[in-house]
C-alpha cells in the first residue's frame, strides 16, 4: 500500500496575513494591499510537506525535464480505488497541460467548429471563455434554485444542441454536441449524486450528446457528501473526464491533468495530438504524485479544517449579514453568496469598493449568477472572520 503521511494540523491555520501577502501569486497582486482577497481559486495553506519534499528533492538533483504520463496515471489510479471503489485504466488516460486545456482537446475531438457545449449556469466562468474562443456555441441549462441539475431543463438543451439548424449540421443531419459537466460543481459547491449522474446519462445517451467531465474539485467533498467519478456510472462509456491534483494540494503555479476516456472512446483520446503531452510541468506531475500517493493526511486534516469554515461562514454570516442566503456547500472551498436581499445591482463592486473585500461577481458565471458572489473560504477563521466584517461593514 502507498504510504501517506499522518498530518493532523489544520493547514488553514498556518499562515499569518502578513506572510501571506508575501506570496507574488494573482490572488495577491490583482488587487492593492489594502484589499482582503477572497477571489480567486487559491488557498492560504503551506505545500503538503510529501509535496514540498518531493519537489525540494527533484530541484537538488535537477529533475527538470520534460514531463511523462505513467506516474500520475498509476497514483490517480490508487488514490481513486482508495477513495471512490474505481480505476483509471492507464490504455484508457492520457497528460494533458491542466484540466481546462484537457478539455478543450476532448472537445476539438468529439465536436466541430458551430457544434453546441452545454454547461449548467451558474458555472466557472472559463467554460463559457474556453468554449467561445475554439468556435462553439454555448447552451445554457440552469441549475434548479437548489443547485441540482434539471432534467427537464438539462433535456431541453440537449434538443437545442443537437437540432439540425446551423452550418456545423449537413441538410436534414443532426448536428454535434457535447455537455459540460463540472462536478463537484463550481461555485454552488454541489456534489451530483449517483442517481444525478445516472440520469444525465440517461439523457445523453438518449439525444446522443458526449459527456465531458470536469472533476478538478473531487477530492475537496467534505463531511456529508460523496464524490462519484462520472466514468464509474454505468452507460459512460462514451463519455470523457479531466482530474488533477490541481484544486486539492493547492497547486495551481505546477501544471498537470489527466484526460480519462470511457471504454468506447479510448480510440479518440488516442487520436488527441501528441504535443498536447508536452504541455505539463514535469515538477508539477512530481508535486500531483507526491499529493495523491502521500499527501492524504495533508487533504484529510485540510478537509476537516473546510468543514469547520463552512460552519463559522454561516455563523458570521447569521450575526453580521442575516440578509445574505448562504447554502453551506458540500464540495469545493467556494462558496457562493446570494446577495439579493442587499438590493445592491453590483455587489461584489460594493464588498470591494467600500469594504475591500475582493470576491468574484456572480455575473461572470452566466445565468442565475444575477445578485450572487462567490468567496473562497480556504483561509485562516481569522481571516474569513474579518472578510465577513468587512463585508457588513460595507453595506
Amino acid at each position: 500500500m502507498d504510504r501517506v503521511d499522518t498530518h493532523t494540523s489544520n493547514p488553514l491555520r498556518q499562515c499569518s496575513l502578513d506572510e501571506l501577502r508575501r506570496r507574488t501569486s494573482a490572488k495577491w497582486r490583482v488587487h492593492p494591499d489594502d484589499v482582503l482577497p477572497m477571489w480567486i481559486a487559491e488557498m492560504d495553506v503551506q505545500l503538503a510537506e510529501p509535496v514540498a519534499e518531493a519537489l525540494r528533492a527533484a530541484v537538488s538533483t535537477g529533475d527538470t525535464g520534460y514531463a511523462m504520463a505513467d506516474e500520475y496515471i498509476a497514483a490517480l489510479d490508487a488514490y481513486a480505488g482508495r477513495n471512490w471503489d474505481w480505476g483509471v485504466r492507464p490504455e484508457r488516460a492520457a497528460i494533458v497541460p491542466d484540466v481546462m486545456a484537457g478539455v478543450v482537446e476532448v472537445l476539438k475531438l468529439i465536436t466541430s467548429p458551430g457544434d453546441v457545449v452545454v454547461v449548467n449556469s451558474p458555472v466557472y466562468p472559463p467554460f463559457y471563455q474556453f468554449v467561445s474562443h475554439m468556435d462553439r456555441r454555448v447552451v445554457e441549462a440552469p441549475l434548479t434554485a437548489e443547485g441540482r441539475v434539471d432534467t427537464d431543463t438539462l433535456a431541453a438543451a440537449f434538443r437545442t444542441a443537437t437540432a439540425a439548424d446551423g452550418p456545423a449540421a449537413g441538410s436534414g443531419s443532426t448536428r454535434r454536441a457535447a455537455y459540460l459537466l463540472c462536478s463537484p460543481h463550481n461555485p454552488t459547491g454541489t456534489v451530483h449524486t449517483a442517481a444525478e449522474l445516472a440520469a444525465v446519462t440517461e439523457l445523453a445517451d438518449e439525444y446522443g450528446v458526449r459527456v465531458v467531465a470536469d472533476e478538478i474539485h473531487a477530492p475537496l467533498v467534505l463531511p456529508g457528501a460523496r464524490h462519484v467519478p462520472y466514468l464509474s456510472v454505468p452507460g459512460t462509456e462514451r463519455a470523457f473526464s479531466l482530474m488533477s491534483a490541481s484544486k486539492a494540494w493547492n497547486l495551481a503555479g505546477l501544471k498537470a491533468a489527466v484526460a480519462v476516456a470511457g471504454r468506447d472512446s479510448a480510440e479518440e483520446l488516442a487520436r488527441m495530438p501528441e504535443e498536447v503531452s508536452h504541455g505539463p510541468s514535469h515538477l508539477g506531475v512530481i508535486g500531483h504524485v507526491a499529493g495523491l500517493r502521500h499527501g492524504t493526511g495533508w487533504l484529510e486534516a485540510l478537509l476537516a479544517g473546510l468543514d469547520e469554515n463552512r460552519r463559522l461562514l454561516t455563523k458570521l454570516l447569521g450575526q453580521h449579514l442575516p440578509d445574505v442566503r448562504y447554502k453551506p456547500h458540500q464540495g469545493t472551498f467556494l462558496a457562493w453568496l446570494d446577495c439579493h436581499a442587499l438590493g445592491l445591482d453590483d455587489p461584489a463592486g460594493v464588498f470591494l469598493e467600500r469594504g475591500r473585500v475582493a470576491l468574484v461577481p456572480g455575473t461572470a458565471f452566466g445565468t442565475g449568477g444575477e445578485g450572487h458572489v462567490r468567496l473562497n473560504l480556504a483561509t485562516s477563521p481569522e481571516i474569513l472572520e474579518e472578510g465577513v466584517r468587512r463585508m457588513a461593514a460595507a453595506v
